[in-house]
């Protein structure tokens, strides 16, 4: 198995960090300090270097440390199967996020071919019983690791969407303005499905050849009106209930991802709190094993606070499992003990804070 990790990170104004240079190995990463101090700062920079606007979702401005605001710079040696590559990504003061691979501009969708990151955070925590906008996020980025061009096609998708939406609010009743527009949005579906079903099947997969200390989810995409294989007569069919609604009502934009706690039969929005955050450990590891086969390595992985709802001896199995992939995992909790199990298999990284100015400091394992 080739490996998959960063090398070298530096970081400059970015968020709580004025500057930043890390020399790191492919062994995982324990990150320990207070709150507020920066860790999540750092796991967020690493989220950068794939495709989309990070674990926070930010945008460009949002980035930039305050009061500077001169902007902000991520760079990184990314090790990808046996070949080193340079990231630099970047936003001047008021501009729009840019990227370099190797010294040229490139676009978002090319970081996705060179590596594979997935993350895991405590908002993700209330997946399970929040609305399905972020369970079909979840799944589009699990999707995403899988096939890097799924974020065109959403992206597609959503373009063209939204031009529709405009036309029902304008009550625009000519159908030739809808024609080329729900044709655009039903191909652009049938690629989103398929993405989707293939995802969640290689989920599937992966979790059942697994022997974990983790629960299995039976995973399943569901919608509140089925999305029929016609998308584009469905559409126009459509246009007069979408029309009074103000929206379109059908589509891959409406699907939501179903979980249930395998071994009990219990959805996972009706399971304990540690049983969802379970469940959704079990799923990243899933997603890694899978990406370990697909890609050629294991992605590189980053949990925040991560051992939040987990007792001593499921902490202790999860890291046995991150190890056991062989994957480089940025982990990040309050204090050092957290890690304990760890002990010399990770590189142990204490981040301070003083006046806003965040500050790393090595550690020896404990």
């Amino acid at each position: 198995m080739k490996t998959l990790a960063l090398t070298q990170l530096t970081l400059s104004h970015f968020r709580s960090h004025k500057r930043v240079e890390l020399d790191v190995s492919a062994q995982p990463i324990a990150i320990f300090g207070p709150n507020g101090a920066g860790k999540t700062n750092l796991l967020e920079a690493v989220s950068l270097l794939s495709p989309g606007r990070g674990l926070r979702r930010a945008g460009a401005d949002d980035l930039t440390r305050r009061p500077e605001a001169l902007g902000w710079k991520i760079t990184a040696h990314l090790l990808s199967l046996g070949q080193t590559h340079e990231i630099e990504t970047w936003a001047e003061a008021g501009g729009p996020r840019q990227l370099r691979i190797d010294g040229k501009s490139a676009p978002q969708t090319a970081l996705g071919r060179i590596g594979r990151i997935l993350w895991l955070v405590p908002s993700m925590d209330r997946l399970w019983i929040e609305g399905a906008e972020g369970r079909r996020r979840f799944l589009d980025r699990a999707t995403l690791s899988f096939e890097p061009g799924h974020a065109e096609a959403v992206l597609t998708y959503e373009k063209a969407m939204r031009e529709r939406n405009r036309l029902l609010k304008d009550m625009v009743r000519d159908p030739h303005w809808y024609t080329a527009i729900e044709l655009q949005m039903a191909e652009a579906a049938i690629m989103i499905q398929a993405n989707r079903r293939r995802a969640i099947a290689e989920l599937t997969t992966a979790q059942e050849a697994a022997a974990t200390a983790f629960p299995t989810a039976t995973l399943a995409l569901t919608s509140p009106d089925p999305i029929p294989d016609d998308l584009q007569t469905a559409l126009a069919d459509n246009r007069g209930r979408d029309m009074a609604a103000g929206r379109t009502l059908i589509g891959p934009h409406r699907a939501d991802l179903e979980a249930v706690f395998a071994d009990k039969g219990v959805e996972a929005k009706d399971c304990s709190t540690g049983e969802q955050k379970a469940l959704l450990i079990s799923l990243i590891l899933a997603n890694g094993r899978a990406l370990a086969a697909d890609f050629g390595a294991p992605p590189i992985l980053l949990l925040d606070e991560v051992a939040a709802h987990l007792d001593a001896n499921r902490r202790a199995a999860l890291y046995d499992e991150i190890c056991d992939l062989g994957a480089q995992a940025f982990m990040t909790g309050t204090g050092q003990e957290l890690f304990a199990e760890l002990g010399d298999r990770a590189q142990h990284i204490e981040v301070t804070e003083t006046d806003g100015h965040s500050t790393l400091i090595r550690k020896v394992a404990t």
